[in-house]
């Protein structure tokens, strides 16, 4: 991606290695699926054998981590999607 004069660098910073809007919709997905997958679902669910298995975290530090950087994500395609910037 280049840089134009009026991008944020918070946007940049964002997608500088990312070319086009379908790389940006899959890093976009892809945090959201890994923080979905950062839950603490274990916790929830005891008497599940299958779970404590495949979801291995035990706390909340990853999904406090993966939050912030989806929203950011998304934050920068909305910018990037109101200013016409992969045209």
């Amino acid at each position: 991606m280049q840089k134009t004069k009026d991008m944020p660098i918070w946007v940049f910073l964002a997608f500088s290695s990312i070319e086009t809007r379908r790389g940006a919709l899959i890093l976009l997905w892809s945090s959201i699926v890994f923080s979905f997958y950062c839950i603490p679902w274990s916790h929830y669910f005891n008497d599940s054998q299958w779970i404590n298995k495949l979801f291995l975290m035990d706390d909340w530090e990853w999904f406090a981590m993966m939050l912030p950087m989806t929203l950011w994500y998304w934050l920068s395609l909305r910018w990037l999607d109101r200013k016409q910037a992969w045209i």
